[in-house]
């Protein structure tokens, strides 16, 4: 049984009552060196700390999901990835969903070590959910997957990026049908073993993509699918929520809109924080209705 839920609890369920409690949107913590320097702090494992924990203090109880960026605590070593697990473990005792951003995609014994480090119930960085990419192949995620299953936990795979690079590969068309939606396929036969409104396996659909989904007929997969849809991009990336409600359509109700620079603009002052991030939610809340 993992800690993040009984055996009949997954990671669907509980982000299905986190978004009916909160809304849908998911704040994220992205500590860059800018970021630091505009907060005052200093680009060390020290003001990477004060950073997290205003970050926690601002957001727990009041959002759905919050997304820490792996990459820029990594920057900082292992005393980077010591605040990471100290952030992962504050998000667990506020009671408040993680989803780390780690995208990590391998094949055999890597990936099922990666599976490992953010998914095992007794590892020091788990999450309720971890990115993963699956341009190896589909099947790459197979260690992921299975660990995720086994221990109540969600991934979300990227699919759909924003990125303009993205669309070389995630466009692209093989066997009649194009990799992106192969990979919501994918994703779709996970989430039709659970019994559920949201799966435990969601997809990366950036928010400004809306245009792209609808030209490639893949928004009605999107609602069968019943992934959750994590779409990084609102606010400072110029995504809003009516970009997110025109460009999803149907799978509208299943969107976690992402916003990170946007809150954390108005950080150090965590009550300043505080009220940014109870105005997105607050507009966050329209998306399905």
């Amino acid at each position: 049984m993992s800690e993040s839920g009984s055996a009949a609890t997954t990671f669907g369920d509980r982000l299905s009552a986190a978004v009916a409690a909160h809304g849908p949107l998911c704040a994220g913590i992205d500590p860059h060196a800018a970021l630091l320097e505009a907060w005052g702090l200093s680009d060390d494992a020290d003001g990477l700390r004060a950073f997290a924990q205003t970050c926690v203090e601002a957001y727990a109880g009041r959002v759905a999901i919050v997304k820490p960026q792996s990459a820029f605590f990594e920057r900082h070593g292992s005393r980077g990835v010591a605040v990471l697990e100290d952030t992962l473990a504050a998000l667990r005792e506020a009671g408040t969903l993680s989803l780390l951003d780690i995208k990590r995609g391998d094949i055999g014994s890597t990936m099922a070590a990666y599976a490992d480090a953010y998914l095992r119930d007794d590892s020091s960085l788990r999450a309720d959910a971890i990115t993963v990419s699956p341009y190896l192949g589909f099947g790459s995620l197979d260690p992921a997957i299975e660990l995720a299953q086994q221990t109540g936990r969600g991934l979300f795979v990227l699919a759909m990026t924003s990125n303009p690079e993205g669309a070389s590969v995630q466009h692209a068309v093989a066997d009649g049908r194009t990799v992106a939606a192969s990979m919501i396929e994918g994703v779709s036969r996970l989430n039709a073993a659970e019994d559920a409104a949201l799966g435990s396996f969601g997809l990366v659909t950036g928010a400004t993509v809306g245009k792209d989904l609808a030209e490639l007929g893949l928004t009605d997969a999107l609602v069968t699918s019943r992934a959750p849809l994590l779409a990084p991009g609102l606010g400072a990336q110029g995504a809003t929520i009516d970009d997110v409600r025109r460009g999803f359509g149907a799978a509208e109700g299943q969107v976690l809109p992402a916003a990170s620079r946007s809150l954390l603009g108005h950080g150090p002052d965590v009550a300043a924080l505080r009220a940014a991030t109870d105005a997105a939610v607050e507009e966050a809340a329209s998306i399905g209705r």
